[in-house]
């Protein structure tokens, strides 16, 4: 691992899920890292809020899809790493313009502003859901893109922005492309904290949508230690790498070993709210990985079931964050 002592970083998106656990691990590195959350009236930097290392991390709040406050935001900085993003598929569905300003344009904005200040890396974020259905597994990086819902075609139109600003203008771009993470944190409209805070809650029957697709799960700390790694060969630049465990599960077996760590008895049952249309539904996934282990050197550490573990143990610890059988969007 190279030495990050000292080095100015900024994270976009640094409020959420995958961000906030970023924005430590880069802490515990010795970077100095510069944490961009979106601007809101409550004044609430999302959940570097409740962060061990806030008081180590200069927090700037302003709005991706603003180019000023971007600009200033990565004034200064060595390496960004663009995590700013609208992610939740269902409300995709409700709000696509929305999607194509913040993914999109605020992309193009993060990509001029590091442009002109001349960063040495930047790292853009994607995700295996511009891949939709696989057409063949494992999924290699050379995979058709293909916009099954609009979010995942706004991410599809990110990954062309950045890829472009490589080409035309010698961006130092990598675009690392996150499988489904979860973890501590995580947003309940993801199935596994929708699961997990269902039984807490001490349902009986748990409402999922679809139970068929497969999915490739990767543990936050696994998906933050590739972001690291994207960031330091200088050969990953202009190259593309999925994270991902190379493992897949359907929905309703992960659910049935969810139910197990926990230990409560639960029945599973489809809920028509929270299943996708037909066409959008993205039936399989699984990563073929093979390109960040040999680029990156990179390989997930923490197993399913490991990391399933530590989510159960923080989500009883901090039931308080959530809605419970809420279906959050």
């Amino acid at each position: 691992m190279n030495n990050w002592t000292g080095k100015k970083v900024l994270v976009t998106g640094a409020g959420g899920f995958i961000g906030s656990h970023l924005v430590e691990k880069l802490v515990a590195l010795g970077a100095r890292p510069r944490a961009l959350v979106h601007y809101n009236a409550r004044g609430s930097w999302g959940w570097l809020d409740q962060s061990p290392v806030v008081n180590q991390v200069e927090v700037v709040a302003g709005d991706i899809c603003d180019p000023g406050s971007v600009e200033a935001a990565t004034n200064g900085v060595e390496i960004v790493f663009h995590l700013a993003a609208l992610i939740a598929i269902p409300y995709s569905y409700v709000a696509p313009e929305s999607y194509v300003r913040t993914n999109v344009l605020g992309t193009l904005n993060a990509l001029q502003a590091a442009r002109r200040v001349g960063v040495s890396r930047f790292v853009h974020t994607s995700t295996s859901e511009v891949y939709g259905t696989a057409r063949e597994v494992p999924i290699k990086e050379t995979h058709p893109l293909q916009g099954q819902s609009p979010y995942s075609a706004s991410k599809i139109g990110a990954d062309k922005i950045a890829e472009s600003f490589h080409a035309s203008f010698a961006v130092p771009v990598v675009t690392v492309r996150p499988f489904n993470t979860f973890g501590p944190r995580q947003s309940a409209r993801a199935v596994i904290p929708t699961i997990i805070t269902q039984l807490l809650a001490g349902a009986d029957k748990i409402k999922l949508g679809s139970l068929h697709p497969t999915r490739d799960l990767n543990f936050a700390a696994n998906t933050v230690e590739g972001f690291i790694a994207a960031a330091e060969p200088p050969e990953a630049i202009g190259q593309t790498f999925n994270l991902g465990s190379n493992r897949e599960i359907t929905i309703g077996d992960l659910a049935q070993l969810i139910i197990k760590i926990v230990g409560v008895p639960a029945e599973i049952e489809s809920d028509s709210a929270r299943v996708r249309p037909a066409n959008s539904e993205v039936g399989r996934l699984l990563a073929d990985n093979t390109r960040a282990r040999d680029l990156l050197g990179w390989a997930p550490r923490v197993t399913l079931e490991e990391g399933l573990e530590q989510t159960v143990a923080w989500l009883r610890e901090n039931q308080h964050w959530y809605r419970a059988g809420v279906y959050a969007q």
